[in-house]
């Protein structure tokens, strides 16, 4: 039955190789697992070897040499739980004194193998404030200390909220500060889903082109339009996705695109040079294998969905590749300034082709929510950038056949009587 479960959970389970996110607090870092390759985690190096075979969402203690051992769930009620607790917190003075142990103690317990909960007793019963705190304030101190001394990590399975997280709290920049709600925003105004054709422009170090591939599934066609010498994929890469996921992914310079308008994009193989190395001459062949490919998905311009997040300025590249969309399909910009976005607004108004155009900001707090303490947290996001959301149209500009061309009537001549003399 043990064999059989294992077997079930098998998708579930870590194995060697796969991409992984370490938790601890609300602090994330992705990595690979590798055999005797050590990471380093909140300053802390960590040997991933003793992961391989549990199931995600498992916490692990981190032993000595920095070897992870599954954290054991105690039933029991922790020693740190005190009963006498004060009224009120009117008489205590937070003058650093009511702490006996200093630094020095703390340290020589860590080197003494104590662990975290010993430690934090050992910190309650030295105080000489604790007791006289309220039961709240007690709960407030514990959980300060638990987060300051406690020695775990959490391994869990990449997802694109983890990762959107994960880089908004340590490398908001490399992401144009998009906040994980206003990525989850773009996946829904740009109607991502299964089976259908995607054109992305991103210099989100590949985490919005991974958040698509995700809620495609590996079906249907991604075209990543890129800027510079080749597409950044450092995001995509966290996902783990299965090899079949790649498939569907095609990627086309942005600076090809006027020039595949304009029907003059010469993809025909060119003779290399002979003084190259065979290997050279290969992966150049396969590059423009590749660039013929993702011309032929867009010369067809009936794709189903568009999706602009970069840092560059997204008006060019908006009015250029919404005409490889096919009519009523949605569009989606995000930009950290809404400037740039007002501008591309005024612009469609004026070229038409496109309705129920949308400009919006996304407003996000989070919530404490305890038992007679429930109240929005101090701290909050001042800003999760701006979208710019529509659906395109066919415009026809052609006039229908047989009618005749709209002028003005001619003005109709009064009669006048002729007077008699």
């Amino acid at each position: 039955v043990m064999a059989q479960n294992e077997d079930d959970d098998y998708e579930y389970r870590i194995k060697e190789g796969d991409h992984i996110v370490l938790k601890r607090g609300d602090v994330y870092k992705a990595v690979k697992i590798q055999r005797k390759k050590k990471v380093i985690f909140e300053k802390q190096w960590i040997l991933l070897d003793n992961v391989v075979g549990h199931l995600y969402s498992t916490t692990f203690e981190i032993a000595s040499g920095g070897t992870l051992q599954p954290k054991e769930d105690k039933e029991t009620e922790s020693s740190t739980d005190v009963k006498v607790a004060g009224t009120d917190n009117r008489n205590i003075v937070d003058d650093g004194k009511s702490q006996k142990l200093t630094r020095d103690d703390i340290e020589t317990m860590k080197e003494q193998g104590l662990k975290n909960e010993e430690i934090i007793q050992q910190l309650i019963d030295n105080s000489s404030t604790f007791t006289n705190k309220t039961e709240y304030a007690q709960d407030k101190y514990i959980k300060k200390k638990k987060k300051k001394y406690e020695n775990t990590v959490t391994v869990l399975k990449p997802t694109c909220r983890i990762l959107a997280m994960m880089y908004h709290g340590r490398e908001p920049g490399k992401i144009c500060h998009l906040r994980y709600d206003t990525l989850a925003q773009m996946l829904t105004l740009g109607n991502i889903h299964a089976g259908s054709k995607v054109l992305v422009f991103e210099t989100c170090a590949g985490l919005v082109l991974g958040a698509i591939m995700e809620r495609m599934g590996g079906y249907g066609s991604v075209i990543q339009m890129y800027p510079g010498g080749g597409p950044v994929r450092a995001g995509v890469e966290c996902f783990g996705f299965p090899a079949h996921f790649h498939d569907m992914l095609h990627e086309f310079p942005i600076c090809h695109v006027n020039a595949l308008l304009a029907g003059t994009l010469d993809t025909g193989a060119k003779d290399p040079t002979a003084g190259w190395a065979q290997e050279r001459k290969v992966k150049l062949e396969e590059k423009r294998r590749k660039l013929a490919a993702a011309a032929a998905l867009l010369e067809a311009s009936n794709a189903d969905g568009l999706v602009i997040a970069s840092h560059f300025h997204p008006c060019s590249v908006l009015l250029g590749l919404i005409k490889f969309l096919s009519p009523s399909r949605p569009f989606v910009v995000f930009s950290q300034f809404k400037e740039t976005l007002i501008e591309c607004y005024t612009k469609l108004k004026e070229q038409g082709g496109t309705v129920n155009l949308m400009l919006t900001d996304t407003w996000l707090r989070h919530y404490q929510v305890l038992p007679d303490r429930t109240h929005p947290l101090l701290l909050m996001s001042g800003g999760g950038g701006y979208l710019l959301s529509g659906t395109t149209v066919a415009t026809d500009h052609s006039e229908p056949a047989g009618s005749p061309p709209a002028e003005e009537p001619a003005p109709k001549r009064q009669k006048v009587k002729d007077s008699e003399g």
